[in-house]
């Protein structure tokens, strides 16, 4: 009898956290390797937002907390809200958990029959499929491609949705490939949505402030408010706070559905880190003038590496209108043999192989549901970018 339950052998470990491991474990053992799996920022968090947490801890502000934030930390977040977003919510309405990963858990296993379908967009992020199979659900893709800008089209929307689709997880900026929809896009994909009220949004706006030249970020409740009503808007301090250590992601929707999010947060992780929520307080309501300039320092690494990425034989690298991502193709170079002797028949094997002779660590795009791609991180310095994808380059052109 196999000690792993039929639950958890319905998915995979994260291939993102196991191509960064990958790598940390290589560069322990004396290799040469600049890591560009892992997606977090190289930025410290603001020294405010620490001291917020120093005092926290002085204050003997350590002991439980309501399981699914504290009334401070619901507030600051109706508070940006309504400051950046124009959604109107009450603290009733707001969720904290510890972390993203959690947020979608919640909402997921809260609300999932067997047999329930969830609309995702190919590329998504790796855990979107794995959470939705592991909470009794049936992921569904709803392919797009690097022609139509990484992002899903109305029709696309429309085929993909059946009487079983109970959510549509929407993701912008995008992990894997930094796409982000516009007004006008997001409005055409609310046409779908209203023509079908049986179907949940959970839109993932954890990349918000990394967003590049004019573009105006938008979300969806806010664009269509008819369906405020059966949106959870998801959110967090991880990416433009330099938070990822500390934990708090956090949503704001119906207060039905909050309530049992709850519910399951209070047999399971109880509340998230007393510490970390009056962190995120700080985050939310101090001071925000550092959250420009760093995307700003984000645009220059993503012109760097796009302009090199497609120098390179053999890639083609799309430029993404936001996050700290890159999607480039490798169909130029599937079919040739490395100097090791390996054919590259996957995106897969390149980025295997990629690791194995330059040092480099990517993660493979069918990780992502759609290949052939690879993604990079460019949370890193100029520096360790233009080393890494001068490998790439090397690489590329090493193979026949």
């Amino acid at each position: 009898m196999s000690l792993e339950s039929a639950a958890l052998s319905r998915v995979k470990p994260s291939a993102t956290l196991a191509a960064d491991q990958k790598g940390r474990e290589l560069k322990a053992a004396g290799r040469d390797i600049i890591s560009l799996a892992a997606g977090e920022p190289d930025f410290d968090t603001p020294d405010n937002i620490k001291e917020a947490a120093i005092k926290a801890i002085r204050d003997g502000k350590t002991k439980y907390t309501t399981v699914d934030g504290i009334p401070e930390l619901k507030e600051a977040i109706v508070g940006k809200f309504a400051r950046e977003n124009g959604l109107t919510y009450k603290a009733s309405q707001v969720n904290v958990s510890p972390g993203g990963k959690p947020v979608i858990w919640n909402a997921m296993i809260s609300t999932l029959n067997p047999g329930d379908e969830v609309v995702i967009p190919t590329p998504y992020w790796v855990s979107y499929w794995d959470i939705v199979r592991l909470a009794g659900g049936e992921p569904k893709a709803a392919p797009t491609s690097a022609e139509s800008g990484f992002k899903l089209s109305p029709e696309g929307l429309e085929a993909a949705i059946t009487p079983k689709t109970r959510w549509l997880l929407l993701n912008s900026p995008s992990n894997p490939s930094g796409a982000a929809y516009t007004r006008a896009e997001l409005k055409a994909l609310a046409e779908v949505l209203l023509r079908h009220p049986q179907v949940w949004i959970l839109t993932d706006d954890m990349y918000e402030h990394l967003v590049f030249g004019d573009f105006e970020f938008t979300t969806i409740a806010q664009v269509e408010p008819a369906l405020y009503d059966r949106t959870l808007t998801m959110n967090g301090v991880s990416k433009a706070y330099a938070m990822t250590g500390w934990r708090i992601g956090y949503a704001a929707g119906p207060e039905p559905l909050i309530k049992l999010m709850a519910k399951v947060m209070s047999q399971t992780t109880s509340n998230p880190s007393s510490i970390s929520q009056w962190a995120a307080v700080e985050a939310l309501s101090g001071p925000q003038d550092f959250i420009k300039p760093n995307a700003k320092l984000f645009e220059g690494r993503r012109d760097l590496v796009v302009s090199m990425l497609n120098q390179a034989s053999g890639l083609h690298c799309p430029t993404p209108e936001g996050a700290f991502y890159v999607y480039p193709s490798v169909k130029g170079l599937i079919g040739k043999t490395a100097p090791s002797g390996r054919t590259i028949a996957s995106d897969e094997d390149f980025a295997v192989e990629l690791l194995e002779t330059e040092g480099v660590s990517v993660v493979f795009g069918a990780a992502f549901g759609l290949s052939p791609h690879f993604r990079i991180s460019y949370a890193t310095s100029n520096q360790q970018l233009e080393d890494a994808c001068s490998r790439i380059q090397r690489f590329c052109a090493a193979l026949k």
